[in-house]
């Protein structure tokens, strides 16, 4: 876990870039992530360099020619600010037409980096940028995942054309429900940062042995085939794989395509896939395969993802995905061949509503998580509904934390606190409670299937879904009691405004008396 030390460092980091005139976020990850990646190729041609000088057999191609050993971090470090400055600056022979030019022998980030840029505009910038970095520790493989996410923290929410950054908490929690198996082929059709993939490699860590993960066929199956993502923006496409490259990812699959266009092609062939897709509205439909508008004629994103993932999953794959909430609802014709696609002809498991305040200050847009498993057979029969209504944090613009820190980070940590204390923590998150219930619902006795509409969580028949439209949203179905509130009779309270009335002008009277 990240120290306090490292966060502060980070912050640091950030603040000189602010100061610096370097505002835009994006571009503050994003030249992290090319200085981040120059100081992890020095240190990867040393190592390479004393393994072969220990192991005469060991042979490996030179990241670094002899012409290049002044574009090495090691060396940049030591240089007079000025000289660095320019050495980054050198649009022929500097830092970026060399990292443009790195080819997938040299590098794995190299086809990835052909669009690297320069955005520092001072010297002095990118001088205390890299003093920081320096004293940074990022030796552990552990380390640098936690301080590459945190640095990535700071993107949360904002996003332009309807994308939005998944807070890491909600990530972790749709993880904690699908709860990816390490023989998984997991895919985010929309991977951004790739803050679900991490996720789910990091679930797949910590709930295996050692001794399962580092077989030989499984770390290779980890490495290479494990995790799968699409992503069309060519900065999301680098920081995307330089995160699941410092979460010990040697070769990360994020292609560079847009997901619903004629050029994605995948299909049947994953077993999972966790998402936050676009909902940015309509776009051109001659770009848009075919296999998706057949299912459901729309132009709308946040329902042609809908159709990518059933598509892409394989017989038995599952996918939880955020959606917003006009999908639940929504009259068109669109909205609701999608829906009934789903609960006809696969199984939708669950509708998990959740907070509109999630995704502030950036958007205040209602959000809810779908969860279904593809059949090609239905197989629809109750549909789960929870009304999430606290995550852990305010849910106004400050988003401020409301539990402790550590419960926060893992919500594993609540079921090991006393029932009292779980209960006060359920009132400022229900992740905890969410999950335990979802995990129990493949058990016959589940007290979820006799839960009243009243409840937090309950079950709905599919027939009744079917009857209302296809409609699923929870309001439909959930019922809501009212308390009675008796109220005094018209001439009970007439006589008691008479009597404050008498006692006021006594108390008036006698004030007078005092005064006389």
């Amino acid at each position: 876990m990240i120290t306090g030390a490292q966060k502060s460092t980070v912050d640091q980091i950030w603040n000189t870039f602010w100061n610096g005139g370097v505002s835009n976020t994006l571009t503050i990850v994003e030249q992290l992530t090319y200085l981040i990646f120059l100081r992890d190729l020095d240190e990867t041609e040393t190592r390479n360099s004393m393994r072969q000088r220990y192991q005469k057999e060991f042979v490996y191609t030179p990241i670094f020619g002899e012409g290049d050993q002044d574009l090495r971090w090691s060396r940049l470090k030591e240089m007079n600010p000025t000289d660095r400055f320019d050495i980054f600056n050198d649009s022929k022979e500097g830092v970026f037409p060399f990292i443009r030019t790195l080819g997938s022998e040299k590098s794995l980030f190299g086809q990835y980096m052909k669009d690297a840029s320069f955005a520092i505009t001072k010297a002095t910038v990118l001088d205390t940028v890299m003093s920081l970095l320096e004293n940074l520790d990022m030796n552990d493989q552990d380390t640098k995942g936690d301080i590459y996410e945190y640095l990535l923290s700071k993107l949360e929410g904002g996003g332009t054309a309807g994308q939005f950054r998944t807070p890491r908490h909600i990530i972790k929690m749709m993880v904690a429900m699908m709860a990816p198996r390490v023989d998984d082929r997991i895919c985010d059709p929309s991977c951004g940062s790739a803050g679900f993939l991490v996720a789910a490699k990091e679930y797949v860590d910590k709930h295996n042995d050692a001794t399962v993960v580092t077989q030989e066929d499984t770390a290779r199956h980890i490495a290479t085939d494990l995790l799968h993502g699409t992503e069309y923006d060519a900065t999301m496409l680098r920081i995307a794989s330089m995160n699941l490259y410092l979460h010990g990812i040697q070769e990360p699959d994020i292609v560079n395509v847009d997901a619903v266009s004629k050029e994605n092609t995948p299909s049947d062939c994953y077993s999972l896939i966790l998402a936050n897709p676009p909902f940015k509205g309509s776009i051109d439909k001659t770009t848009i395969d075919t296999s998706l508008t057949n299912v459901c004629s729309t132009a709308k994103t946040e329902l042609l993802f809908l159709a990518l993932m059933l598509r892409q999953l394989k017989d038995g794959g599952r996918c939880a995905t955020i959606v917003p909430d006009g999908v639940l609802f929504g009259s068109s014709k669109a909205h609701k061949s999608i829906r009934k696609e789903i609960v006809e002809n696969h199984k939708l498991e669950a509708v998990i509503s959740m907070p509109s305040g999630v995704f502030k200050p950036y958007a205040g847009v209602s959000t809810a998580i779908l969860v279904f498993t593809k059949t090609g057979t239905g197989g629809t029969d109750k549909v789960w509904f929870y009304d999430m209504t606290a995550d852990g944090k305010s849910l106004d613009d400050k988003r401020n934390l409301l539990i402790d820190e550590a419960l926060f980070s893992d919500f594993e940590l609540v079921y090991k606190v006393s029932a009292e204390v779980q209960k006060d923590l359920h009132e400022k998150s229900n992740i905890a409670d969410l999950v335990r219930r979802f995990h129990s619902l493949p058990q016959a006795d589940s007290e979820e299937f006799g839960r009243a509409r009243t409840a937090q969580s309950f079950m709905v028949p599919v027939e009744e879904i079917v009857e209302n439209d296809w409609d699923l949203s929870i309001n439909r179905y959930k019922e809501i009691v009212y308390e009675e509130i008796a109220y005094d009779a018209p001439n009970v309270i007439i006589d008691r405004i008479d009597d404050l009335d008498a006692e006021r002008s006594q108390l008036l009277n006698e004030l007078k008396e005092m005064l006389r």
